[in-house]
């Protein structure tokens, strides 16, 4: 077995080493020490040993080391290291008479060590030149020849075996060069592969985000009906899936009264809150409606004899909608409100005369073209204006015109818009409040000004009926209602004119009538009187009708005859000086 302080020392006892220090690997290294001549002592086996320390004993004469390696005794089997130089040991050790390897008999004293290679003796002895240091590990110096492990002095080559060796493993530069290389290499392939990999998974995110974002937009579409091909007119007007019944609509019925020339215009504000649009429904003046004790009426009439109330459930009765509110806006009101958002641009589709001009050839009040601006004079005077001969639907159309474009202006805040509202200081229906009027407008408001707003004339027949297109275009897909106008077949609708000049001849004329099972319609008193009443139908159906009706009121059967009757009436009367209502 190899051991690890004397391997490579040989047989060879008489070369002492000491240690000079330790290696890079921190294994220690060892230096020969150079022999001293010394004087042959006779061998004496019974000599006492006398322990002499190593190192330096400052009270030995001359200033010289006392301390001496102990000479040791060989035995031709066996071997014993030299033990290591300790120059802080003082202790004594015998003096050991040295090995003779001949067998000559003579014994050479020990001579003490000089760490300088100078002779214990105060003579000066010549150095001898320093052996190379080496690392026990490795063999020692070849320079001189050693017995072998049997004894021979004859400086053969030894015998040696494996377990005598021990292997270092140098590290090798280049190998530590190539790791780093390799690292290096392997970090940066595994930085690509990362790079890569985050790559692939921004690619695929912003993939998801545009596909839920398209088919977030393709729902929107679907759910607003702007979708073509997808729309159903069965089911609603939008496209939604939702039938046009089940949808939620929130109503209020707006009455304009014309303070200065007269009459009314009548139009309903829709807010359908399922599908997000808000309508301006105008209703004509000549809609037939139904008085609480079952006479025939029209909506005009209606306004000015019953009231917002009696109005009200006569339009819901109709159409089959539900009003939350009345709100009656006159001209000066409706002059404010305008003034009140900053004016309003409409295009107008008429030139409006100024009423105050006294000479022709005067500038127009309001100018025909589009994107008019309108202050609130301006804008009652557009919306109350009717060209001589012209229809009351063609009145009504701009007063619709005037409300959605005060829509756009007004504010979208409920808090703004009912501030608006009150600024008005107008007496509002006691089913409609301040908050509630100014929360309703600012919805409006916010579809027109996205444009989800539109305006839609109520198609009504000569006669006050609702015609088949009114009821799909307007009453079943904008109200969600049914066309319940009076029944043709259940009473004869007789409209009554007072041209006699005895006001109360209207009332005794109604009176008369209702019992004889008649429907009365007002028709207002004549600007003249006329000699002789008239009787008059429009179809040759209702001229037996027209006939009763005569007898009925007293008149000859020769007031009868065929000609134009109002528009919501079977027969026509016009009530002369003639009448008597005692008949």
């Amino acid at each position: 077995m190899n051991d690890r302080y004397d391997a490579g020392h040989g047989d060879n006892h008489d070369d002492q080493y000491q240690l000079v220090g330790y290696d890079e690997y921190g294994r220690p290294v060892y230096q020969q020490i150079p022999q001293q001549q010394t004087p042959q002592q006779p061998y004496d086996p019974y000599a006492q040993q006398t322990q002499q320390g190593y190192g330096y004993d400052p009270y030995a004469a001359g200033g010289q080391q006392t301390g001496q390696y102990p000479a040791q005794t060989y035995d031709t089997g066996s071997r014993q290291p030299a033990p290591p130089y300790d120059p802080y040991d003082t202790g004594q050790q015998p003096s050991v008479p040295s090995y003779d390897p001949y067998g000559t008999g003579q014994q050479t004293p020990a001579q003490p060590y000089d760490p300088y290679g100078r002779a214990a003796t105060s003579a000066q002895q010549p150095r001898v030149a320093e052996q190379t240091a080496y690392i026990p590990q490795q063999a020692g110096p070849a320079e001189a020849a050693e017995p072998d492990g049997h004894g021979r002095p004859d400086g053969a080559e030894r015998d040696y075996h494996t377990e005598q060796f021990s292997f270092v493993e140098e590290p090798d530069g280049d190998s530590e060069d190539v790791i780093d290389w390799l690292n290096f290499t392997e970090n940066r392939t595994e930085r690509r592969e990362e790079a890569k990999r985050r790559a692939r998974s921004r690619l695929v995110a912003l993939v998801v985000v545009l596909a839920l974002t398209a088919v977030g937009g393709v729902g929107y579409l679907w759910y607003a009906g702007k979708l073509p091909g997808l729309s159903s007119k069965s089911d609603s007007a939008t496209g939604t899936g939702t039938s046009v019944a089940a949808q939620n609509r929130d109503v209020i019925v707006v009455h304009l009264h014309n303070t200065k020339g007269g009459g009314t215009s009548t139009a309903l504000l829709v807010d359908n809150t399922t599908t997000q649009q808000g309508t301006t429904v105008l209703l004509p003046n000549s809609l037939a409606l139904t008085d609480d004790d079952g006479t025939t009426t029209t909506l005009a009439k209606s306004v000015d004899d019953d009231g917002s109330s009696g109005t009200r459930e006569a339009i819901d009765t109709v159409l089959g909608t539900q009003i939350q509110g009345t709100w009656r806006l006159d001209t000066p009101y409706l002059q404010n409100l305008v003034d009140l958002v900053g004016n309003i641009d409409v295009d107008t589709n008429t030139d409006v005369p100024d009423p105050a001009a006294k000479k022709k050839g005067t500038a127009p009040l309001v100018n025909k073209g589009e994107d008019q601006t309108l202050s609130g004079k301006t804008a009652v005077a557009y919306a109350t204006y009717r060209a001589s001969g012209e229809a009351q639907n063609a009145q009504l159309e701009r007063f619709g015109q005037v409300m959605q474009a005060v829509l756009r202006k007004l504010s979208s805040d409920a808090g703004a818009a009912t501030t608006t509202v009150q600024t008005l200081a107008q007496i509002l229906d006691p089913s409609l409040t301040d908050k509630d009027l100014g929360t309703f407008l600012a919805k409006l408001a916010d579809l027109a000004k996205g444009g989800d707003y539109k305006t839609a004339l109520l198609p009504v027949q000569t006669d006050g009926t609702l015609s088949a297109q009114a009821s799909d275009s307007v009453v079943k897909d904008v109200l969600g209602g049914t066309a319940k106008s009076p029944d043709k077949d259940a009473a004869v609708r007789v409209s009554v004119q007072n041209a006699s000049g005895a006001k109360d001849n209207t009332e005794k004329a109604r009176v008369v009538l209702l019992n004889g099972g008649f429907t009365f319609l007002e028709g207002g008193t004549a600007s003249g009187t006329q000699a002789a009443s008239k009787v008059v139908y429009a179809d040759a159906a209702d001229k037996e009708n027209a006939t009763e009706v005569a007898k009925t009121l007293g008149l000859p059967t020769s007031a009868v005859s065929k000609g134009k009757t109002t528009s919501n009436a079977n027969v026509s009367v016009v009530l002369g000086q003639n009448y008597d209502p005692s008949s």
